[in-house]
Protein backbone atom coordinates (compact mmCIF):
# COMPACT_ATOMS: atom_id res chain seq x y z
CA UNK A 1 0.00 0.00 0.00
CA UNK A 2 1.50 3.21 -1.00
CA UNK A 3 1.82 6.30 1.85
CA UNK A 4 -0.70 8.43 0.27
CA UNK A 5 -3.29 5.41 0.28
CA UNK A 6 -2.17 4.27 3.83
CA UNK A 7 -3.03 7.56 4.78
CA UNK A 8 -6.41 7.84 3.09
CA UNK A 9 -7.29 4.81 5.50
CA UNK A 10 -6.01 6.02 8.49
CA UNK A 11 -8.78 9.13 7.44
CA UNK A 12 -11.40 6.97 6.78
CA UNK A 13 -10.81 4.82 10.32
CA UNK A 14 -11.01 8.42 12.10
CA UNK A 15 -14.18 9.40 10.48
CA UNK A 16 -15.90 6.04 10.82
CA UNK A 17 -14.73 4.76 14.17
CA UNK A 18 -13.60 8.17 16.18
CA UNK A 19 -10.38 6.99 16.70
CA UNK A 20 -7.20 5.05 15.32
CA UNK A 21 -4.62 3.23 17.67
CA UNK A 22 -1.19 3.17 15.53
CA UNK A 23 -0.96 -0.32 16.89
CA UNK A 24 -3.88 -2.03 15.37
CA UNK A 25 -3.47 -0.41 12.16
CA UNK A 26 0.14 -1.21 12.04
CA UNK A 27 -0.96 -4.92 12.70
CA UNK A 28 -3.34 -5.18 10.36
CA UNK A 29 -1.66 -3.30 7.35
CA UNK A 30 1.23 -5.39 8.30
CA UNK A 31 4.19 -2.16 8.42
CA UNK A 32 5.74 -1.03 11.81
CA UNK A 33 4.25 1.41 14.11
CA UNK A 34 6.95 4.06 13.62
CA UNK A 35 5.82 3.98 10.08
CA UNK A 36 2.17 4.69 11.21
CA UNK A 37 2.96 7.29 13.81
CA UNK A 38 4.64 9.18 10.80
CA UNK A 39 1.44 9.37 8.62
CA UNK A 40 -0.50 10.39 11.76
CA UNK A 41 2.09 13.30 12.75
CA UNK A 42 1.88 14.37 9.40
CA UNK A 43 -1.57 14.50 9.10
CA UNK A 44 -1.74 16.02 12.47
CA UNK A 45 0.64 18.95 10.62
CA UNK A 46 -1.95 19.56 8.28
CA UNK A 47 -4.54 19.92 10.56
CA UNK A 48 -6.23 16.37 9.70
CA UNK A 49 -6.22 14.53 13.08
CA UNK A 50 -5.21 15.75 17.00
CA UNK A 51 -1.97 13.22 18.15
CA UNK A 52 -2.85 11.18 21.59
CA UNK A 53 -0.53 9.00 22.85
CA UNK A 54 -1.17 5.46 20.98
CA UNK A 55 -3.18 6.81 18.14
CA UNK A 56 -5.34 9.45 16.98
CA UNK A 57 -8.65 10.99 17.26
CA UNK A 58 -10.84 13.63 14.93
CA UNK A 59 -10.08 17.17 14.91
CA UNK A 60 -12.26 19.47 15.93
CA UNK A 61 -13.60 22.20 13.17
CA UNK A 62 -13.56 24.83 16.08
CA UNK A 63 -9.78 25.14 15.94
CA UNK A 64 -10.20 27.29 12.16
CA UNK A 65 -9.67 30.99 12.63
CA UNK A 66 -13.12 33.07 14.33
CA UNK A 67 -14.34 34.52 11.20
CA UNK A 68 -13.99 30.98 9.46
CA UNK A 69 -15.88 29.35 12.50
CA UNK A 70 -19.48 31.89 12.11
CA UNK A 71 -20.30 29.83 9.13
CA UNK A 72 -19.77 26.85 10.51
CA UNK A 73 -23.09 24.50 12.26
CA UNK A 74 -24.63 27.60 12.43
CA UNK A 75 -28.38 26.29 13.27
CA UNK A 76 -26.91 23.97 15.45
CA UNK A 77 -25.18 26.27 17.33
CA UNK A 78 -28.68 28.33 17.46
CA UNK A 79 -30.58 25.38 18.59
CA UNK A 80 -27.97 25.09 21.37
CA UNK A 81 -27.96 28.63 22.63
CA UNK A 82 -31.73 28.61 22.88
CA UNK A 83 -31.71 25.72 25.18
CA UNK A 84 -28.60 27.25 26.91
CA UNK A 85 -30.17 31.10 27.35
CA UNK A 86 -32.88 29.42 29.36
CA UNK A 87 -30.36 28.60 31.66
CA UNK A 88 -30.31 32.07 32.88
CA UNK A 89 -32.77 33.31 35.14
CA UNK A 90 -34.07 36.38 36.22
CA UNK A 91 -31.57 38.47 38.63
CA UNK A 92 -28.97 35.47 38.24
CA UNK A 93 -25.30 36.49 37.47
CA UNK A 94 -24.23 34.08 34.75
CA UNK A 95 -20.49 33.64 33.05
CA UNK A 96 -20.58 34.01 29.36
CA UNK A 97 -17.42 32.50 27.53
CA UNK A 98 -16.02 33.37 24.49
CA UNK A 99 -16.74 32.24 21.18
CA UNK A 100 -19.47 31.55 18.12
CA UNK A 101 -21.75 29.36 20.44
CA UNK A 102 -21.66 31.97 22.90
CA UNK A 103 -22.24 34.88 21.01
CA UNK A 104 -25.41 32.96 19.34
CA UNK A 105 -26.57 32.93 23.25
CA UNK A 106 -26.94 36.79 23.68
CA UNK A 107 -28.90 36.50 20.41
CA UNK A 108 -31.20 34.18 22.29
CA UNK A 109 -31.31 36.19 25.53
CA UNK A 110 -34.80 37.67 26.33
CA UNK A 111 -34.86 41.17 25.47
CA UNK A 112 -36.43 41.99 28.70
CA UNK A 113 -34.08 39.83 30.64
CA UNK A 114 -32.96 41.39 33.63
CA UNK A 115 -29.58 40.02 34.85
CA UNK A 116 -25.73 39.91 35.09
CA UNK A 117 -23.55 38.56 32.29
CA UNK A 118 -19.58 38.63 33.28
CA UNK A 119 -17.51 37.54 30.16
CA UNK A 120 -13.80 38.25 29.01
CA UNK A 121 -14.95 38.43 25.13
CA UNK A 122 -15.64 41.79 23.65
CA UNK A 123 -17.58 40.47 21.39
CA UNK A 124 -19.85 38.83 23.67
CA UNK A 125 -20.08 41.98 25.72
CA UNK A 126 -20.84 44.49 23.05
CA UNK A 127 -23.97 42.00 21.59
CA UNK A 128 -25.45 42.48 24.78
CA UNK A 129 -25.25 46.60 24.42
CA UNK A 130 -28.92 46.04 23.11
CA UNK A 131 -29.96 44.49 26.14
CA UNK A 132 -30.90 46.99 28.70
CA UNK A 133 -31.95 44.89 31.36
CA UNK A 134 -28.43 43.08 31.61
CA UNK A 135 -25.80 44.44 33.50
CA UNK A 136 -22.68 43.34 31.75
CA UNK A 137 -18.92 42.60 33.11
CA UNK A 138 -15.91 43.13 30.88
CA UNK A 139 -12.79 41.09 32.52
CA UNK A 140 -9.95 42.94 30.78
CA UNK A 141 -6.61 41.02 29.87
CA UNK A 142 -4.45 40.11 26.70
CA UNK A 143 -6.55 39.22 24.07
CA UNK A 144 -6.41 36.18 22.43
CA UNK A 145 -7.45 36.27 18.96
CA UNK A 146 -8.79 32.88 17.65
CA UNK A 147 -11.91 33.05 20.13
CA UNK A 148 -11.71 37.02 20.71
CA UNK A 149 -11.43 36.55 24.62
CA UNK A 150 -9.04 37.93 26.93
CA UNK A 151 -6.65 35.68 29.02
CA UNK A 152 -3.65 35.75 31.18
CA UNK A 153 -2.85 37.21 34.52
CA UNK A 154 -4.76 39.92 34.40
CA UNK A 155 -8.12 38.42 33.31
CA UNK A 156 -7.45 35.64 35.67
CA UNK A 157 -6.80 37.86 38.91
CA UNK A 158 -10.07 39.74 37.68
CA UNK A 159 -12.03 36.67 37.61
CA UNK A 160 -10.96 36.44 40.94
CA UNK A 161 -13.97 38.55 42.19
CA UNK A 162 -16.49 37.18 40.62
CA UNK A 163 -19.37 34.50 41.78
CA UNK A 164 -22.01 33.20 39.36
CA UNK A 165 -24.47 31.46 39.20
CA UNK A 166 -24.02 29.23 36.37
CA UNK A 167 -20.71 29.51 34.11
CA UNK A 168 -21.97 28.63 29.69
CA UNK A 169 -18.29 27.24 28.46
CA UNK A 170 -17.30 26.89 25.15
CA UNK A 171 -14.78 23.95 24.40
CA UNK A 172 -13.76 22.54 20.44
CA UNK A 173 -13.81 19.46 21.24
CA UNK A 174 -15.84 16.96 23.62
CA UNK A 175 -14.83 13.20 23.01
CA UNK A 176 -15.69 10.42 25.39
CA UNK A 177 -11.81 9.58 25.85
CA UNK A 178 -10.14 12.92 25.82
CA UNK A 179 -12.42 14.82 27.51
CA UNK A 180 -13.69 18.90 26.87
CA UNK A 181 -10.49 19.96 24.99
CA UNK A 182 -9.54 22.76 24.03
CA UNK A 183 -6.63 24.18 21.23
CA UNK A 184 -4.29 26.73 23.41
CA UNK A 185 -3.31 26.09 26.59
CA UNK A 186 -3.34 29.31 28.31
CA UNK A 187 -7.10 29.88 27.00
CA UNK A 188 -8.21 26.34 28.67
CA UNK A 189 -6.47 27.60 31.60
CA UNK A 190 -8.77 30.87 31.98
CA UNK A 191 -11.51 28.55 31.14
CA UNK A 192 -11.08 26.37 34.69
CA UNK A 193 -10.28 29.81 36.12
CA UNK A 194 -13.95 31.51 35.25
CA UNK A 195 -15.52 27.23 36.13
CA UNK A 196 -14.09 27.62 39.19
CA UNK A 197 -15.91 30.83 39.88
CA UNK A 198 -19.55 29.45 39.01
CA UNK A 199 -21.81 27.32 41.13
CA UNK A 200 -22.65 25.23 37.93
CA UNK A 201 -20.94 24.97 34.65
CA UNK A 202 -22.65 23.64 31.29
CA UNK A 203 -20.68 22.72 28.28
CA UNK A 204 -21.96 24.48 25.01
CA UNK A 205 -21.37 21.49 22.63
CA UNK A 206 -23.06 21.88 18.84
CA UNK A 207 -22.61 18.13 16.98
CA UNK A 208 -19.76 18.73 15.34
CA UNK A 209 -17.50 18.95 18.59
CA UNK A 210 -18.90 15.62 19.52
CA UNK A 211 -16.13 13.18 19.24
CA UNK A 212 -13.30 15.87 18.49
CA UNK A 213 -10.45 16.81 20.45
CA UNK A 214 -7.93 19.06 20.29
CA UNK A 215 -4.65 19.46 22.30
CA UNK A 216 -5.42 20.91 25.69
CA UNK A 217 -7.43 19.55 28.31
CA UNK A 218 -10.21 21.88 29.70
CA UNK A 219 -12.00 19.67 32.88
CA UNK A 220 -12.94 16.62 33.91
CA UNK A 221 -16.65 15.62 33.06
CA UNK A 222 -17.12 15.38 36.73
CA UNK A 223 -16.70 18.94 36.91
CA UNK A 224 -19.38 20.21 34.98
CA UNK A 225 -23.34 19.95 35.61
CA UNK A 226 -23.86 18.76 32.35
CA UNK A 227 -23.15 18.85 28.31
CA UNK A 228 -25.91 20.71 25.77
CA UNK A 229 -25.42 19.61 21.96
CA UNK A 230 -27.81 19.57 19.52
CA UNK A 231 -26.87 15.92 18.65
CA UNK A 232 -29.40 12.91 17.91
CA UNK A 233 -29.50 10.89 20.85
CA UNK A 234 -28.67 8.08 18.51
CA UNK A 235 -25.22 9.52 17.90
CA UNK A 236 -22.41 6.92 19.29
CA UNK A 237 -20.86 9.66 21.13
CA UNK A 238 -24.24 10.67 22.85
CA UNK A 239 -24.27 6.95 23.88
CA UNK A 240 -20.73 6.99 25.05
CA UNK A 241 -20.89 10.05 27.21
CA UNK A 242 -24.72 9.02 29.05
CA UNK A 243 -22.66 5.45 29.80
CA UNK A 244 -19.78 7.75 31.41
CA UNK A 245 -22.92 9.34 33.60
CA UNK A 246 -22.49 12.81 31.97
CA UNK A 247 -25.86 14.40 32.38
CA UNK A 248 -26.76 15.62 28.86
CA UNK A 249 -29.28 17.85 27.46
CA UNK A 250 -30.22 17.63 23.96
CA UNK A 251 -31.60 20.26 21.98
CA UNK A 252 -34.23 19.42 19.92
CA UNK A 253 -33.85 19.58 15.62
Amino acid sequence: MLVGERRELLLGRLAAEGKVLAKDVAAELGVSEDSIRRDLRDLAAAGLCQRVYGGALPVSPAVADYASRTSIAVAGKDRVAALAAGLVRPGATVILDGGTTSLAVTKALPRDLAATVVTHSPTVAAALLDHEGIEVFLLGGRLFRHSAVTCGAAAAEAAQAISADVFLLGVTGVHPEAGLTTGDAEEAAMKRTLARRAADTYVLASAEKLGAASRCAVLPFADVAGIITDADETDPNVRKLAELGVELRLAGH
